[in-house]
């Protein structure tokens, strides 16, 4: 009764501190905490990834301190990415930074040169790893190793473009109007539980940590959600007053469990049965003896490590890094207007945002970089779980990656947080995606056989046929070694091949729009808000709009930029419940009307008390 009473108190002064939304400063003392939140968030994601990619290289120890400064190349590159997302791209508070859609066609790609490495030598010289702490650039293993990496620069500088071409074409927002209920409910799914295997390896190296990390993380985002802290002011006229009521375990249910559990790990001594750490000295995550060629200000310039090699090999390894991480990013969009409440992205927004992750990555490439650039999805389960959801913060963080991106020296400091701290905020953020994905299923007819059937055999056979040819990586053999890496690539990765199953199956598969979702209550038809708001919140639809700065300046009506160019077209009526279709493609009729299909005013994931949402 008296959380309730104190609730009704004060519902204004509580919804502003409740939640943080995206068009909205929030105090400059909780700015750059959003930030670091943001930044360790994305750090979990960038230093696990270049930690496996590097692990699938034959390297040594000069060879791995390598991997801190292309990991600050990769922070410095995130950066310029988020902040050219924020501003031109969707709009969304979304954080950029390589994800695990790249992560396997580079590791493929990655172990395919060392099989065939003798014709860099005289058929007598081998590339054997070097011994000492450090390596001449002359030696046979170091020439091999930059190879490899300019190979696979080249193919993330193929992905950019690619993706670049796909947002100019539209094709990115043309396949966003395709995608119903059926589609995005799997797709999300698939993205959040693709990653149990690189989360469950990092948890491996401490399960302790791992477990008392998501026990925090728990207690604090939702035992301890409407739990309040009281803000009081003092002036001399009216003494002390009561502003506001701070929701401080959520909104940093992330920041204060890794910064404790950092800390306590760090000052356990090493080798002692609670630390994390491993002897030896070296506390990186890439495990190497000193940091010698880690400078403290360096910042990334173009041609440092080399020009990218773009071959055959890279080219097909390209293309299908463009395809995973495109369709990837399509899901991170509507996750974040999913959580935060409002509109699925137009047409416009998607092709703005698949266009600068691909200049981001051309960004990266150029730099040295080993990584591409695309929509974190740990990150928009960070905002779900905490609500702090301010672009601003977002853009701050942007900068701040930057500033650590110039210091490989700080970049390593960062790396000291423990693999299993990593592990820990991969599998809460993640399975956030889950939840989103499987919340889209509210719409639909869950009870009908065709939909069972499309949700069953699309999560299994995407989970199923990857893990079956990572274990058998020799079983395409068709003579072309550049298709066999290419089928291969496509064939382990399961995003690719869940979003595939479920758009083909949701589009050839007949059925009644109330099977699908594409009836009244499904958040994507203007219909849907009838009972709440007949039209959303202004501060919800401006949210994909353009700075009014640049509106006018950037709006070019020529193919190809007219596909980035924001367009007034009105939200898609539902179809009437019982009419049997097998494909979204608008009707004559729907065409003639002007409408769009796949614009959502989704109600928000509610994570705090009902109190204190309007």
């Amino acid at each position: 009764m008296g959380r309730k009473q104190s609730t009704e108190q004060g519902p204004k002064r509580k919804v502003e501190v409740a939640r943080y939304p995206f068009h909205r400063r929030p105090p400059w003392i909780l700015s750059p905490l959003f930030a670091v939140q943001h930044l360790l968030v994305q750090a979990a994601l960038i230093q696990t990834v270049h930690c496996l990619l590097i692990d699938a290289l034959p390297s040594d120890q000069a060879t791995r301190q390598h991997g801190y400064q292309f990991m600050a190349t990769s922070l410095f590159a995130s950066g310029i990415s988020t902040l050219l997302q924020t501003s031109l791209g969707c709009r969304l508070p979304l954080m950029q930074a390589p994800s695990f859609e790249y992560l396997i066609p580079a590791a493929i790609l990655a172990s395919s040169p060392m099989k065939t490495n003798n014709s860099h030598h005289n058929g007598t010289q081998m590339a054997m790893p070097c011994e000492g702490a450090l390596c001449p650039e002359t030696d046979a293993f170091l020439q091999t190793w930059k190879h490899t990496l300019r190979e696979i620069r080249g193919a993330v500088l193929v992905s950019g473009l690619l993706q670049v071409f796909l947002g100019l074409a539209g094709l990115q927002g043309l396949t966003s109007r395709h995608c119903g209920p059926m589609v995005l409910a799997p797709l999300l799914s698939i993205i959040g539980l693709s990653c149990y295997k690189e989360a469950a390896h990092f948890s491996s190296s401490h399960w302790g940590v791992t477990a008392l990390l998501i026990f925090l993380v728990v207690i604090l985002s939702q035992h301890l959600r409407s739990c309040y802290i009281p803000i009081w002011s003092w002036k001399k006229s009216k003494g002390f007053d009561l502003l506001t009521y701070f929701p401080l375990f959520r909104i940093f249910s992330l920041l204060l469990p890794v910064t404790v559990l950092w800390i306590l790990c760090g000052v356990l001594p090493e080798g002692d049965l609670l630390s994390p750490y491993s002897g030896g000295g070296h506390r990186g995550i890439l495990r190497s003896n000193g940091t010698r060629l880690v400078p403290w200000f360096n910042i990334p310039k173009p041609g440092e490590w080399g020009a990218p090699s773009i071959t055959i090999q890279s080219t097909c390894i390209g293309i299908v890094m463009a395809l995973g991480t495109s369709i990837s990013s399509l899901g991170c969009y509507v996750m974040c207007s999913k959580v935060m409440g409002c509109l699925h992205p137009p047409r416009d927004s998607c092709n703005r945002g698949i266009c600068l992750e691909g200049v981001g990555s051309c960004i990266a490439t150029l730099l040295g970089g080993i990584a591409s650039t695309s929509s974190s999805i740990p990150n928009v389960g960070a905002l779900a779980l905490t609500q702090a959801e301010s672009r601003h913060s977002v853009q701050i963080a942007a900068v701040l990656c930057i500033l650590v991106g110039m210091s490989a020296k700080l970049t390593y400091f960062l790396t000291t947080i423990p693999a299993s701290i990593h592990g820990g905020v991969l599998s809460v953020t993640n399975t956030m995606a889950v939840s989103v994905g499987v919340s889209y299923f509210q719409y639909t007819n869950i009870d009908s056989g065709r939909n069972i059937f499309i949700i069953g055999f699309t999560m299994f056979m995407a989970l199923l046929t990857p893990h079956w040819f990572i274990r058998n990586t020799d079983y395409i053999v068709t003579g072309v070694r550049s298709l066999d890496i290419f089928l291969l690539a496509l064939l382990m990765m399961p995003v690719i091949q869940g979003g595939f199953l479920a758009f083909v199956l949701d589009n050839t598969v007949s059925g009644t729009s109330e099977e699908r979702g594409l009836v009244a209550h499904f958040p994507g038809f203007q219909s849907g808000l009838e009972g709440h708001h007949r039209h959303p919140p202004k501060d919800l639809t401006d949210v994909y709009q353009l700075p009014s700065a640049l509106h006018k300046y950037l709006c070019i009506k020529f193919f190809p930029f007219c596909n980035l160019c924001p367009s007034s077209e009105p939200v898609q009526e539902p179809m009437a419940e019982g009419e049997e279709t097998r494909d979204l493609l608008p009707t004559p009729e729907f065409v003639a009307s002007g409408g769009e299909i796949g614009v959502a005013n989704t109600p928000r994931i509610v994570l705090v008390s009902a109190g204190i949402e309007a």
